[in-house]
């Protein structure tokens, strides 16, 4: 593959937007990257902001907009590619877009906590095909499964 991919540190510039496509959730936010850099005479200075969007697609988005506000820090890593518009005047625009792989908070500008995520199939497992699957291959006596997914023989 030829892809391109990016890591970018930066600031959320704006709240999580949540949409689907087709039967997958996207989540997505946009992500400025200002450089700086030090001149002997003036000090440090900005440079001009960069501005990506980012796009979380499954279970990413579904943490993502759990868990990133706009003003926050953050690090993304994903596929970058180029979407290039025609403005309603007829000139040309450019946006960066990234597919992110992993996002996180930029623990340099501040702190975080992790909760892992439960997946849907745990929390209700009633919502696993497979699970019902097997739920309803046996009558309400049938084998007992431990966590490991070993049987268990009924006590005596």
């Amino acid at each position: 593959m030829n892809d391109s991919y990016v890591t970018l540190q930066g600031w959320v510039g704006n709240e999580v937007e949540t949409r689907e496509v087709g039967d997958t959730q996207c989540v997505s936010f946009r992500v400025g990257c200002t450089p700086r850099y030090y001149k002997k005479d003036d000090g440090w200075k900005d440079g001009e902001t960069s501005w990506y969007t980012v796009n979380c697609w499954r279970a990413l988005g579904r943490n993502v907009k759990d868990s990133i506000r706009k003003g926050d820090a953050v690090v993304v890593h994903g596929r970058v590619r180029v979407d290039v518009w025609e403005r309603e005047d007829h000139s040309k625009s450019v946006t960066y877009i990234v597919d992110a792989q992993q996002v996180g908070h930029d623990l340099n500008k501040g702190t975080s906590t992790f909760l892992k995520s439960v997946s849907a199939a745990l929390a209700d497992p009633t919502q696993d095909e497979s699970v019902r699957e097997m739920v309803h291959g046996y009558d309400a006596g049938g084998p007992q499964l431990d966590s490991a997914g070993e049987r268990v023989e009924p006590a005596a």
